[in-house]
């Protein structure tokens, strides 16, 4: 075997890097979405072991749901992806493409093994470019493949260092063949067929055997006329410990996915629950469909399922033909290495293993899988098929006829595959130009136009995204998937009439429960969502609720472990005002998924309904423990300690309140709430500074600025909150503690009794029973000097609030002045002192706003396009009311004020008598 070079591997990387730098701008794009930018276990705060415990999807491997795909090692690659540049594509696709790279220069070492140098390059250069290969390595997670073949045929280089020299066995590659293949496995399944190369290598290349030799000698051994050769024995010995550990890594890979294979539909892989000989029939045809996109990959598809290769339902098909062929031409070649000795046998037995052997797990022809062709899993195979055509172009070569023909058509196909592959990774640039490609392809495939349709819907083009929706409709009649999301589009553009209809005829298609038959296990977990979808839409109808939670149970009951039922019928339930009930749901959620955070702060919600804050502030926790990035959580649970009105929680609070305008910079909200915070703790300065940045985002922000001119206000800049009250009244004109505060400050601070009327006048306007601007107008009228009729407006006003002793008191005062003689001379009010508009309302009233601007998300629930989404339901406090419940604080601060406006009356009192 001879070693690879400089130039060599330079030449390679090189023409690698060229045919696939394009694919560095590409996004994330068909499973990448379900495999990078939904799949948790990537994220820092997963633990480690969780790897090991779910699937390629994120999703636990005991869950029936998961598509039994054990690929740890690809998701630890993924996760340190994650680490550097969190979900960024680039250094995705550029870690791919060096994959793709160290594949094609190991690939070039094993040629070698079996090719002279020139036809070793060339087999290496044709796999590097070849653009069937552009799903495997272009697409994020083709890094399975990728992954998987560095270390399949790293194990096959160090098996044949295992023969030392007069045929001893050398053991120490043989226990590192073993690791490679279990380290192979680990990236994707397809890793353990590698034993089944070295069992080849080690019979018909290492020893030399051929078939009939084979047969010559066990056949004398059986008639007992001759006995096994000792190198045979030591073959045999290699042979039973390769097979042995083999069915050691099958036997824990089953126990992983729990002995049960992935449930797949029909739609995924029609022939496979065809009956015979249709299935038979199809699964043969599929194999030629392989070869010939390795022989020409003029049209790739991304998607080959439902139905983009009809079943084969006759013998009488012509595509049968096609099958026979592939047969024969297989059978062939396999007579012709197996039968005959030389290095040309040789090369052409392990191009064949390498070719076949690796494709066995997607073949079909064992257990289903879930898809009919995907271009990927030909990543390994596709080694085979380049060793054969470099081995054919050699003997061609070789041929002094033909030689500078065979050099140009080599040139060609090379040059044209890597100008293919090139042009092919622009297809995966996005979800649109990926699936509008493969349209281009295959346009009796729905789930392309669902795609299609899905992508225009990412964009918010529902009109666009309707017409693929309805033509997959057309497309596969049938298709569950394409009526929900003609449903789904439709209540997007608020047409429910029409949603309602189309959720209908997907839930006419469910199959029908069978007696005594496992109904989960014959049907898509996903297409249970039919339910969901149509609960969702009904319920927005408070005449549907009960019809809604119906829908719910019938979900449940069908498929008990159906954790997103028991999450939206916890909402609805919410909604129906049963809170008690709607913990019951939850909780029956965390029995299924005890690490969603979503679910906790969910709970968390319900406790804060049952007036239980406590309860509630433990189950914030317990989320932001699972993802300390929480958004809602980190938001509504440093509300709670806030409002709970305990001192040594604020720290917390401000230190949630941070991080999550960490993680939301553009939220006003949560600037505004650290404002709040900073006025509790008096700290004036750091206050303003939070309420402006709150204002800036959100100019309309009421709370913010009603706020912000009430500190002013308190720290005895009067002046600087007139314009800021002017803002909010512009936005705002019926803002009625606005035009009191307003009020105030004009009378006291300008000395403009007129302004100060038409804000009360305004006030009493809005409400006429609005006992505070009421008194305050009485007090204008006091200041004009016009004493009768301060008296007959603080005579309607005691007749609003009979039971408040201060209005009696000025109207007593009132009188005492209309009887005497100097009140001409006599001010009601000292200068600078506070008018009668602070007499004892306003210190109460004017107290902070409490949260009054809509709140992030309080319910995450189940949507009607993926798992889960957020709501836009508010659970919190309207803030534009009184709150029902004031903390002990709230209260201790109110009497404080209480009694400091006490204080201002018996000096006002003092003044009105003249002492």
């Amino acid at each position: 075997m001879a070693d690879i070079n400089l130039k060599e591997v330079t030449l390679i990387v090189g023409v690698v890097t060229a045919c696939y730098w394009n694919s560095l701008f590409c996004g994330f794009v068909f499973d990448d979405v379900s495999a990078i930018l939904d799949n948790k276990d990537l994220h820092p705060s997963t633990p480690l072991k969780t790897l090991f415990q779910n699937d390629f999807w994120g999703t636990p491997m005991s869950e029936e749901r998961s598509h039994k795909s054990y690929r740890p090692l690809t998701v630890l690659t993924f996760r340190l992806n994650y680490l550097f540049s969190e979900l960024k594509p680039m250094s995705y696709h550029l870690l791919n493409m060096i994959f793709h790279a160290v594949v094609s220069v190991i690939f070039l070492k094993v040629c070698k093994l079996f090719l002279d140098n020139r036809s070793s390059v060339i087999a290496s250069l044709l796999f590097a470019v070849h653009p069937v290969h552009t799903e495997a390595v272009t697409g994020v997670v083709g890094r399975a493949e990728l992954l998987s073949s560095i270390f399949f045929l790293a194990a096959f280089l160090s098996y044949t260092k295992s023969k030392g020299p007069d045929n001893s066995i050398v053991w120490t590659p043989i226990a590192l063949t073993v690791f490679l293949v279990a380290v192979a496995t680990l990236c994707k399944e397809q890793g353990i067929t590698v034993v089944g190369i070295c069992c080849v290598y080690e019979v018909f290349i290492a020893q030399g055997y051929t078939l009939p030799l084979l047969c010559t000698t066990a056949g004398q051994f059986l008639r007992g006329k001759g006995s096994i050769p000792f190198s045979m024995l030591q073959t045999l010995i290699k042979l039973i410990v390769l097979m042995f550990s083999t069915l050691l890594l099958v036997v824990i890979r089953v126990q992983v996915i729990q002995s049960q294979l992935p449930v797949f539909t029909r739609f995924d892989n029609p022939a496979a629950v065809s009956p015979t000989p249709t299935r038979q029939l199809t699964f043969n045809y599929l194999l030629p469909v392989n070869v010939w996109l390795l022989l020409n990959p003029s049209e790739l598809c991304c998607d080959w399922t439902m139905g983009t290769i009809p079943l084969i339902e006759s013998f009488l098909d012509i595509r049968n033909l096609a099958t026979f062929a592939f047969f024969c031409f297989l059978g062939a070649l396999g007579v012709f290495s197996l039968r005959y000795p030389g290095d040309s046998s040789k090369t052409v037995l392990m191009a064949l293993c390498l070719l076949a052997l690796p494709f066995i797990p997607a073949s079909n022809l064992f257990f289903p899988v879930g898809f009919v062709v995907a271009e990927r899993v030909l990543y390994v195979p596709s080694m085979g098929f380049c060793i054969l055509v470099a081995h054919g172009w050699q003997k061609i070569s070789n041929k002094s006829v033909f030689k500078k023909l065979s050099w140009i058509c080599l040139s060609m196909v090379i040059f044209t595959h890597a100008l293919k592959t090139l042009h092919r990774n622009w297809d995966w640039e996005s979800e649109y130009t990926l699936f509008m490609s493969a349209l281009k392809v295959n346009k009796n495939n729905a789930k392309l136009w669902n795609n299609v349709g899905h992508a225009l819907e990412n964009e918010k083009n529902f009109e666009r995204a309707l017409k693929y929706f309805l033509q997959a409709t057309h497309v596969q009649p049938d298709d569950i998937g394409a009526h929900m999301n003609v449903g789904r589009t439709y209540k997007n553009l608020n047409r429910t009439k029409e949603a309602e209809e189309s959720y209908m005829m997907a839930k006419s298609l469910m199959p029908q429960i069978i007696p005594g038959k496992k109904y989960a296990a014959r049907i898509a977990p996903n297409h249970l969502n039919v339910y969901i979808n149509l609960a969702n839409l009904i319920r927005a109808n408070e005449s549907r609720l009960e019809e809604a939670d119906q829908l719910y149970r019938q979900a449940i009951s069908m498929r008990p472990d159906f954790k997103q039922a028991y999450i939206s019928r916890g909402e609805l339930l919410l909604k129906m005002n049963k809170p008690l009930k709607a913990k019951e749901a939850y909780l029956k959620a965390l029995e299924l998924d005890k690490n969603n955070a979503d679910l906790w702060y969910n709970l968390a919600i319900v406790h804060i309904e049952l007036k239980e804050p406590n309860e509630a502030l433990k189950n914030f926790n317990r989320a932001l423990e699972l993802n300390p990035k929480h958004k809602l959580a980190l938001f509504n649970s440093a509300i709670l300690m806030q409002e709970s009105g305990e001192v040594k929680l604020r720290p917390e609070a401000r230190k949630r309140l941070l991080n999550y305008i960490n993680e939301e910079p553009q939220d006003a909200n949560g600037y505004f709430n650290l404002g709040m915070l900073a006025m509790d703790d008096k700290k004036d300065t750091e206050a303003e500074m939070w309420m402006k940045k709150a204002i800036k985002l959100q100019a309309d922000f009421r709370s913010a600025l009603f706020n912000l001119a009430l500190l002013y206000s308190q720290t005895a800049k009067e002046l600087m909150a007139l314009p800021v009250l002017e803002e909010l009244l512009r936005y705002y004109p019926d803002h009625i503690k606005g035009l009191i505060l307003k009020g105030d400050i004009l009378m006291n601070q300008k000395k403009d009794i007129l302004g100060a009327k038409k804000c009360f006048e305004k006030i009493l306007e809005m409400d006429p029973s609005n006992v505070q601007g009421k008194h305050n107008l009485c007090v204008v009228y006091f200041e004009e000097k016009d004493l009768l009729k301060a008296e007959r407006c603080l005579v309607e006003t005691l007749a609003l609030a009979p039971h408040e002793e201060y209005i009696q008191r000025h109207l007593n005062i009132v009188r005492d002045k209309i009887s005497s003689s100097n009140f001409v001379e006599q001010p009601i009010f000292p200068a600078g002192k506070t008018s009668g508009v602070e007499g004892d309302n306003i210190p109460t009233e004017n107290v902070k706003e409490i949260r009054n601007e809509p709140r992030p998300t309080q319910i995450i629930k189940t949507s009607d396009n993926k798992s889960q989404s957020k709501s836009n339901k508010q659970l919190g406090k309207n803030t534009d009311k009184e709150t029902p419940h004031k903390t002990a604080k709230e209260i201790k601060e109110i009497e404080k004020k209480r009694v400091a406006a006490l204080k201002r009356l018996e000096e006002i009192e003092r003044i009105l008598n003249g002492e």
